[in-house]
């Protein structure tokens, strides 16, 4: 990378955080439901002006309705995306009282909590996982971590400080040593720690899954990671139903705290389609709530 082109995602990336700010501001001094008439008119230009994501949104949500999709289709796959960024303004900020919000599954991830300290949550660009890690440490006093590459690490932190410069958000970054050893203590002190397992780097290793009719490309890392934890997995869920509607889900998926060195690939494997398949259903629930605006299954 130039010093030129470096300097210009800098720009790009302040520029960003600027207009998030104003986005803050009109949002907490004029309300939530200005603040979406504002929204509608991003997801408008968004949709008019991001030809590659709406590209990308209409493959996927062929694949996922069954039928060819138009542009009114992509526009609300668009406005989902934008609504639970825009919700985390208020989320951030303990509006809690702004939304309707449903937790399902949670007794048996009370009960996987009770039998050992700790749990790992995998879940996707699915929904809002700031309405899940927010609702479940105020209202099932469970405390979340979550596992990023380091640059999106830094990139979020920078947003929820534009969001709210007091907000506490524990992100762990990945790709360092010490890594393992970070999430290692925090499922230790009782931690559930999240990863998003739909995309990976470059360079990640893969394991080709079937996802809604066709072969997908899905990072083996994180469950890698989680057979070297050696906690249980639940899938993780929060769906963004319209409006201030929300519903988080919490299903088990994997337990790797029992299996032996020997029958880790094979447990790996099996837990990495099991999560494609539960990932195509909540899809299936939900289509407008996932969020890749690329070429998911073209990836090289």
């Amino acid at each position: 990378m130039t010093a030129g082109s470096g300097d210009w995602r800098r720009q790009q990336e302040r520029s960003n955080l600027a207009i998030l700010r104003l986005m803050v501001w009109i949002s907490l001094t004029f309300g939530r439901g200005i603040g979406r008439i504002v929204l509608r008119s991003i997801a408008v230009w968004y949709l008019l002006l991001a030809p590659r994501a709406r590209r990308a949104s209409l493959d996927y949500l062929g694949r996922v309705l069954g039928r060819k999709p138009g542009w009114r289709d992509s526009y609300r796959h668009i406005f989902s995306f934008a609504s639970t960024i825009h919700d985390r303004v208020y989320l951030l900020n303990d509006r809690f009282d702004l939304f309707d919000i449903e937790i399902v599954g949670a007794e048996a991830l009370q009960a996987a909590l009770a039998r050992q300290p700790g749990a790992l949550l995998v879940g996707a660009h699915f929904g809002s996982f700031e309405v899940l890690r927010a609702v479940g440490q105020r209202q099932a006093g469970l405390k979340v971590a979550m596992l990023m590459y380091e640059e999106n690490a830094r990139k979020i932190n920078s947003t929820l400080k534009a969001i709210n410069p007091r907000a506490d958000e524990d992100i762990l970054p990945l790709g360092r040593f010490d890594s393992m050893l970070a999430a290692h203590d925090r499922l230790e002190q009782g931690y559930l720690v999240g990863m998003l397992a739909d995309r990976g780097l470059g360079d990640d290793a893969r394991l080709p899954c079937d996802f809604l009719g066709q072969p997908a490309a899905f990072p083996v890392g994180p469950w890698r990671m989680a057979a070297m934890l050696r906690r249980p997995v639940f899938f993780m869920a929060g769906l963004y139903l319209g409006g201030n509607r929300y519903q988080i889900h919490f299903e088990p998926l994997a337990d790797f705290s029992a299996v032996g060195r020997g029958e880790r690939d094979a447990a790996m494997q099996a837990a990495a389609r099991a999560y494609a398949e539960r990932l195509a259903d909540f899809c299936r629930r939900a289509p407008c709530n996932w969020f890749n605006f690329f070429p998911f299954w073209h990836q090289e």
